[in-house]
């Protein structure tokens, strides 16, 4: 029972508590970069996270056979095998994405997030763990971009996933489509997050208080 809750905690740790992006704000280029629309928010996202497990899985596996020396060259060379799949998948399925993502694809070999998950976490347990790991934080990663993506392109074009959500009255917010839009956004969850975080405190810090109440 305890172990089936420790492998529960393993995955759902990246989906909110220790999410990548609202709560350890790792991977902010392509994050900024690529979220101007829901679809290449979540092909990033899922291209990531894709990266992300295999690693997990081959670290893991292989932790006992990589000497400490060359153990971050190798985790890296692990990675680019991964991201080189993702690279030619991608362009097999879409060029039209392909081109939209861009450089990105390549960079997500350097993307802080895979490599310390390998190294802190992977180099560390089992690949049952490291897989849930994995799998947590890239459905995490993946679901912080669509949600940059979705209210980027809802704003900005006014669509989601290309389809049309308003009237052609409406009045579409350009700069949520540059840049700019991305660090608003961005700011905007962060605040959500945080506040919903404080809240939840705040809420167990006034039940542990009654309890104590209660057993005074």
């Amino acid at each position: 029972m305890a172990s089936s809750k420790s492998s529960t905690d393993e995955f759902i740790k990246g989906l909110w508590n220790e999410n990548p992006v609202f709560v350890q704000v790792l991977g902010m280029c392509p994050v900024l970069a690529v979220s101007n629309t829901a679809m290449n928010a979540l092909a990033m996202g899922l291209a990531t996270a894709f990266v992300l497990i295999m690693s997990n899985i081959v670290v893991s596996s292989l932790r006992s056979f990589i000497p400490k020396q060359v153990r971050i060259a190798t985790y890296i060379l692990i990675i680019a095998t991964f991201v080189t799949v993702v690279d030619y998948v991608i362009q097999a399925v879409s060029l039209d994405l392909y081109k939209a993502l861009g450089a990105f694809i390549s960079l997500i070999v350097v993307n802080c997030l895979i490599l310390g998950r390998a190294e802190a976490f992977a180099s560390k347990n089992t690949v049952v763990r490291s897989t849930l790991d994995g799998l947590g934080m890239g459905i995490g990663f993946a679901f912080a971009l669509f949600c940059l993506g979705a209210v980027r392109e809802i704003l900005g074009n006014g669509s989601l996933f290309g389809a049309p959500l308003f009237h052609d009255s409406f009045q579409k917010w350009v700069v949520m489509i540059l840049p700019s839009g991305g660090f608003f956004t961005l700011a905007g969850w962060l605040l959500l997050f945080n506040w919903l975080k404080q809240r939840k405190a705040k809420r167990e810090a006034a039940t542990t208080l009654g309890l104590r109440k209660e057993v005074a």
